[in-house]
């Protein structure tokens, strides 16, 4: 009788991968990039060269610290955590708030209200021929997907995946089916990205292209591209569906499912008075909010829109949470849930914000709802405390994920392995040579998930030499755009990735067996979208 493989636990499989990151430090000789200001054609123009560190000015070799990386090891999981430092406490903050609002029921009851919508929607022929959970789970994931592709939706989607689980689960489906409904979704969305500031908008200001321009053959890829994605979820889908225990979590699924269990006889549906107190101070605070900031500026690509948007989510808020009060307290924190989700549109689209106000945002709810259900503040507390508790694992591996990135820093190979891999293109034509830039920012993105990063490094030394081979800049930006977006879904080096499993509690081995048949698809579907780029007259190209 053979014994059966077991799979090394997911905190084992990432300190495997920062041992081969130091052991790589010792063969592969450091180097850094450094901006020299050349004059071309008659105007000075900046550009990164590479040097191998003896090669490098005096005074950047003085500071260029960097050795072989052997007890580092263990001191880069501490620095790892550092690192991820925003991340982890985002992590925190919203497993402990939504902890919170789980105690009220209200997901819970909002999820009944939902099914037993969707079951009166089963009874009219023509959806139930398409399928309304098919319907239903498309709209989740072309909103997720417009989100990735317009303003680079991201880490964002950590906190959605603690809605998005349960309600894949209460469907029939599994963990994997409700993180490609946020998550995949996304991401399929930022590999397309339409207006994404944080990619295309940074690689096109670096290849000196006017920003955004080239959209609408963008456009076109990333509808293919969620058409793509999208068959694939919705086929696994409706295969989990017809038999759950074909599923590989269908085992590691039971926390959700007996989480879930029961979901209308759990709920008693009411309304305290400390619910109507909450509502008037949150009206409060919003009408505060409002009067300091009556106008949003909305930013999409060249354009922006400025709009009462403040006033005019306060006006809904008083309306919408009257009338929610007079039905339960569950329909009032729904809506609290509701409003946290377009304030942090509204937030990231028109304030530039991030993690630290999205986690504020959040945390701020956790609370509301608590008081709303006659909590009293130790009460809270406790619940918060439990909520970390439970979702804490998540937070500890994104921490060490963080370490990998931190052996490649201080071993000062991450130009050098970028350097290497930029030499590899040589003489191609220009199929080839587009295609090599898509292989090398497909494998850049392993250690430098950071899109906004990579363009930054790699834009200034990709641009140029598209010139030199006669492909356009607009096509290298889109060998970048690709490379940088499918295989955001499968390295470990993703502290969003490594977060998003972790709060749907699936191993990275269980997801990297499931999710590597669609990043392959992607990978070469981006291939083919690349071939027109350098073959067809194309608008902005």
């Amino acid at each position: 009788m053979t014994k059966k493989l077991k799979v090394p636990h997911t905190y084992v499989i990432v300190f495997f991968i920062i041992m081969v990151a130091a052991i790589m430090t010792w063969f592969i000789p450091p180097g850094k990039y450094i901006p020299v200001t050349q004059t071309i054609q008659g105007s000075e123009q900046s550009q990164l060269v590479f040097h191998y560190k003896p090669d490098l000015p005096e005074n950047i070799q003085q500071n260029f610290n960097c050795q072989p990386q052997t007890w580092q090891v263990f001191s880069a999981l501490f620095k790892g955590f550092v690192k991820q430092s925003g991340i982890i406490i985002f992590i925190l903050m919203i497993g402990g708030a939504f902890w919170i609002m789980n105690q009220s029921k209200a997901i819970d009851a909002g999820i009944y209200a939902f099914l037993r919508f969707t079951d009166k929607l089963g009874h009219y022929k023509l959806l139930k021929a398409i399928g309304v959970d098919n319907i239903i789970m498309v709209l989740i994931m072309l909103m997720f997907s417009a989100f990735g592709a317009i303003f680079g939706m991201s880490e964002e989607t950590i906190a959605f995946t603690i809605i998005l689980v349960p309600l894949a689960i209460s469907m029939g489906y599994d963990s994997i089916v409700g993180v490609c409904l946020v998550y995949v979704a996304a991401h399929l969305g930022f590999a397309g990205a339409i207006l994404n500031p944080f990619t295309i908008g940074i690689a096109q200001g670096l290849a000196d292209l006017p920003l955004f321009s080239g959209i609408g053959f963008r456009i076109f890829s990333w509808l293919i591209i969620n058409m793509t994605g999208f068959f694939f979820i919705l086929r696994y889908a409706r295969r989990i569906r017809l038999n759950p225990q074909s599923s590989i979590m269908y085992e590691a699924d039971a926390y959700w499912r007996k989480k879930e269990a029961g979901v209308e006889t759990r709920v008693t549906y009411y309304t305290p008075r400390m619910a109507w107190i909450v509502y008037v101070l949150l009206s409060l605070a919003l009408g505060v909010f409002a009067y300091l900031y009556p106008e949003t500026t909305i930013v999409l690509g060249n354009s922006s829109y400025t709009f009462v948007l403040i006033p005019v989510t306060v006006v809904l808020f008083l309306l919408i949470g009257y009338f929610s009060l007079r039905k339960s307290v569950h329909y009032f924190i729904l809506l609290l849930l509701g409003f946290t989700i377009l304030y942090l549109i509204v937030g990231v689209m028109g304030y530039g914000w991030y993690v630290k106000e999205i986690a504020t945002l959040f945390l701020v709810m956790g609370i509301a709802s608590g008081l709303a259900i006659n909590k009293t503040a130790d009460e809270i507390a406790r619940l918060f405390l439990e909520g970390v508790s439970d979702i804490l694992s998540a937070a500890i591996i994104v921490g060490l994920a963080g370490g990998i990135i931190v052996i490649l820093e201080d071993g000062g190979i991450i130009d050098s392995i970028l350097y290497g891999l930029s030499k590899a293109m040589g003489d191609f034509g220009q199929i080839a040579s587009v295609s090599v830039m898509y292989g090398i920012q497909t494998v850049i993105n392993i250690v430098i998930p950071s899109g906004s990063a990579k363009a930054a490094i790699t834009m200034p030394i990709m641009a140029p030499f598209s010139d030199l081979i006669g492909v356009s800049r607009q096509a290298t930006v889109m060998a970048f755009q690709f490379g940088d977006g499918f295989t955001n879904m499968i390295t470990p080096t993703s502290g969003v990735l490594i977060a998003v499993l972790g709060v749907a509690r699936i191993p990275y081995d269980k997801w990297l067996r499931w999710v590597w048949p669609l990043i392959l698809t992607l990978i070469i579907l981006g291939f083919i979208l690349l071939i027109p780029t350098v073959t067809m007259q194309l608008d902005g190209f």
